[in-house]
């Protein structure tokens, strides 16, 4: 696939957090459908969970039989989100607003040539509240996976906005979309140019002055939004998503740069592989607000990471120096 764009799409792009797509991403990757080697402790952590939903919510299962691979899947069952902002009660009371003549050709076309579902899954698929039984399996799968660990997950998601918009505003579209994914590639045509995605699709797309939606994930893999009625949107992979497993190990062995700067500096040092705001370090980290300030002032007067203010909030990285301590 093609996605031209134009210089006047960069300031019409935006960036958006989806929870609703990480419930369902989440879901996926606990029933083993996805992989992420960074986050098999998380998936070993929540499997217990993700069994007992399995169990008692014949729905999830449904859900899940609708996934495939190289072909069409259902766009009701995880829009993307109309703009920055939005809970998850926002997110879900869209797919339970789907007309169910909507839904069920989209159902028809997700099962067109894709492995007969169980019989189970037959009857929730024909069902006359089908939407609701599928935006509750979604549901469900936010409850018991995602939410109790939101706070870290959209410290993530956030500081990743931060960094990504940045690049697009101050470099243009080739730094934007240089490692968002291995299948997404900029192909400059002097004031014009493309984003190409390694796919199957040989669609050539123009944005028209309507910009791109950015949105980060960490359970999902890349996906594109190129049909209506929804925005023009790519999903991609944040950076630092490792860091969802949660504050520095206590049991782990001390290494040099912990016993140069201390284990408190070093992990804030780490942390900053991806910028991040004061208080998305607090999250990440479970840290006092206090002892991330305290860290940070000691490795910013060292010359080990650098403030950017952007409106109200201040991003921090690493220096070229922090980078090499930390063996970035």
């Amino acid at each position: 696939m093609r996605i031209e764009v134009t210089p006047a799409d960069i300031a019409a792009s935006r960036y958006a957090v989806s929870p609703l797509g990480e419930a369902v991403s989440a879901l996926r990757l606990c029933a083993g459908q996805r992989s992420a080697p960074a986050l098999a402790p998380w998936v070993a952590r929540a499997r217990p969970a993700y069994e007992r939903l399995r169990r008692e919510q014949p729905a999830v299962g449904a859900f899940l039989a609708l996934l495939r691979r190289g072909g069409y899947n259902a766009d009701f069952i995880q829009p993307p989100p109309a703009g920055t902002g939005r809970t998850f009660a926002d997110e879900v009371a869209v797919v339970r607003a789907t007309p169910l003549a909507q839904a069920r050709d989209e159902l028809r076309r997700n099962l067109a040539g894709h492995r007969a579902p169980p019989a189970y899954a037959r009857r929730i698929f024909d069902s006359a509240d089908v939407v609701d039984l599928l935006a509750d399996a979604i549901e469900a799968a936010w409850t018991t996976l995602v939410e109790p660990d939101w706070p870290r997950l959209r410290a993530i998601l956030e500081r990743d906005l931060l960094h990504r918009a940045g690049r697009l505003l101050a470099y243009g579209w080739g730094a934007a979309v240089a490692d968002l994914d291995p299948r997404l590639r900029w192909v400059a045509d002097g004031d014009l140019g493309a984003i190409e995605v390694g796919d199957s699709d040989a669609r050539t797309c123009s944005l028209d002055g309507q910009g791109l939606l950015f949105i980060p994930t960490v359970f999902g893999n890349m996906i594109n939004y190129v049909d209506p009625p929804w925005p023009f949107a790519i999903v991609y992979r944040a950076s630092g998503i490792a860091e969802l497993l949660g504050p520095p190990d206590l049991g782990r062995p001390e290494d040099a740069l912990d016993r140069l700067v201390g284990r408190g500096r070093a992990a804030v040092l780490r942390a900053l592989a991806v910028p991040a705001t004061t208080s998305q370090l607090v999250v990440q980290l479970d840290m006092s607000l206090g002892a991330v300030g305290d860290h940070l002032a000691v490795l910013r007067t060292a010359g080990l990471v650098a403030g950017t203010r952007a409106g109200r909030t201040v991003l921090y990285r690493r220096t070229p120096l922090g980078d090499a301590l930390a063996g970035g």
